[in-house]
């Protein structure tokens, strides 16, 4: 009985099965899955060469267009140090002109202190050097006054045109320190040299016209213009005296020489000194 109960199951299955097999729905699933089946398959299964040279060469384009990415943001960042470097020397640069400029700034406000100060002490000179340019001018008319008339009406016109400069308002302090200091040079340079020249001996319009001698401050003698008289000035006691004939030859042998008409020489001049003439 057992036996016969299985035979009739499998029977019955098998029978299940084959009905289903032969069922129109089933066998056109059967198909369409089948036939799906051999689309994905066929191909790779067709030409697996081709389809390998399809991928190498995707990937070959992929790494190309990467390597360009990679090339580019290569020179990017190249481009981008370059520029960070220059403004890294412009920043050097600028940072050493700025320090720079601080030094001169630091310097011009040092040079502002020292000229106000200069400018203190110039009205401070100011005031002093007016009255120092005044007693100069004075002390050079004493002088002239009290040395050896030679020169004199254009030394004492000197004098004159000084005090007349000291008056003008139009005239800087510096211009009239100068001029001071002019005169007294040419005074100092009538001590140092040998000069012959024109003039009148005597006041007040009633003297002659001589040949004046000057060597220096030391001596200062004349000879008439008819070479028959010769005399020195006599400096203690403040006029002329004659001198003997026996000098004339010196004094005429100086004018020569003052005058350039004859080489340097040693001559003997009369030298006023104090009690005594030689």
């Amino acid at each position: 009985m057992g036996s016969e109960r299985e035979n009739i199951v499998i029977f019955y299955e098998r029978d299940q099965f084959v009905r289903c097999l032969s069922h129109p729905v089933f066998l056109v699933r059967a198909f369409l899955s089948l036939s799906l089946l051999l689309a994905f398959v066929s191909p790779v299964n067709a030409n697996p060469l081709e389809r390998s040279t399809e991928i190498q060469t995707e990937v070959n384009k992929a790494a190309a267009r990467s390597q360009v990415k990679v090339d580019r943001l290569s020179e990017e960042t190249a481009r981008l140090l370059r520029e960070y470097r220059e403004v890294l020397r412009q920043s050097e640069r600028l940072q050493t002109y700025n320090n720079q400029l601080e030094r001169l700034l630091q310097s011009q406000r040092a040079e502002e202190v020292s000229m106000e100060a200069q400018l203190r002490e110039v009205e401070v000179t100011h005031r002093e050097i007016v009255p120092l340019i005044l007693r100069m001018v004075e002390s050079l008319g004493q002088f002239v006054a009290l040395d050896r008339p030679f020169l004199q009406e254009e030394r004492r016109a000197r004098v004159m045109e000084l005090r007349k400069l000291m008056d003008r308002a139009d005239v800087t302090n510096a211009e009239k320190y100068r001029r001071v200091m002019e005169a007294y040079q040419i005074e100092t340079e009538y001590g140092r040299t040998l000069e012959s020249y024109e003039g009148t001996l005597g006041k007040n319009g009633t003297g002659r016209t001589v040949h004046f001698l000057r060597m220096g401050r030391v001596s200062l003698v004349y000879l008439t213009l008819d070479g028959e008289e010769t005399g020195y000035w006599d400096q203690e006691q403040k006029r002329w005296v004659v001198l003997p004939d026996g000098d004339r030859a010196s004094v005429m042998r100086g004018i020569r020489i003052a005058r350039k008409e004859i080489p340097a020489d040693l001559i003997s001049l009369p030298i006023a000194a104090p009690g005594s003439v030689q």
